[in-house]
C-alpha cells in the first residue's frame, strides 16, 4: 500500500505577509512592503517606481480601506495629495519589514505541484515538489573570484 496522497496546499504566502504584518505592527513600528511593480496586476502610482521596484507604507494611518487576503494587497493612499487605489497581487510582494528597524523578511517563493517532473528521479505517476522561478543548479553563474576584502589598519 502506497503512501497517502494530499491535494495540494494552498500559498504560504498571504499567511507569512499577515503574521509579520501583525508582528511589526503589534511592536508599534511601521509595516512597510517591498512590490516588485513588473508584475502583471500591480497598480501604483508611476512616480513611485524606482528600478522596476516600490516600497509601500501600509501602516493604519497611511492607508485606508486597507485589505489583505491569499490574493494580495489592496488598500487607498495619497500620493502628492492625490488619493489612488493600490492593487498588489500576492506574487509581487517580495518582503515586510519594520521602517524603524529594517526587521523583517523576504517572502518565501511559492511551492508548486509538478506531476510532470521526472528529470529529478522520481518515479513515474509521483508528485515533485519545485520552487517557481527557480533555477536549475546548472544555471547558477559562479560568483567573482576575488581577493581578500579585509586589511590590517594600524
Amino acid at each position: 500500500m502506497g503512501a497517502p496522497t494530499f491535494p495540494p496546499m494552498t500559498s504560504q504566502r498571504p499567511y507569512i505577509l499577515r503574521a509579520l504584518y501583525e508582528w511589526v505592527v503589534d511592536n508599534g513600528m511601521t509595516p512597510h512592503v517591498l512590490v516588485d511593480a513588473r508584475v502583471p496586476g500591480v497598480r501604483v502610482p508611476p512616480h513611485t517606481v524606482k528600478d522596476g521596484q516600490v516600497v509601500l507604507n501600509i501602516a493604519e494611518r497611511a492607508v485606508a480601506r486597507l485589505e489583505m487576503d491569499n490574493d494580495g494587497l489592496r488598500f487607498s493612499a495619497r500620493f502628492g495629495g492625490v488619493s489612488q487605489m493600490v492593487v498588489v497581487p500576492m506574487a509581487a510582494i517580495i518582503a515586510i519589514y519594520a521602517r524603524e528597524t529594517g526587521q523583517g523578511m523576504a517572502l518565501p517563493p511559492d511551492l508548486v505541484v509538478d506531476d510532470d517532473v521526472q528529470a529529478d528521479g522520481t518515479p513515474d505517476g509521483a508528485t515533485a515538489i519545485v520552487e517557481q522561478d527557480a533555477q536549475a543548479p546548472d544555471d547558477v553563474p559562479e560568483p567573482p573570484k576575488r581577493g581578500p576584502h579585509l586589511r590590517i589598519v594600524k
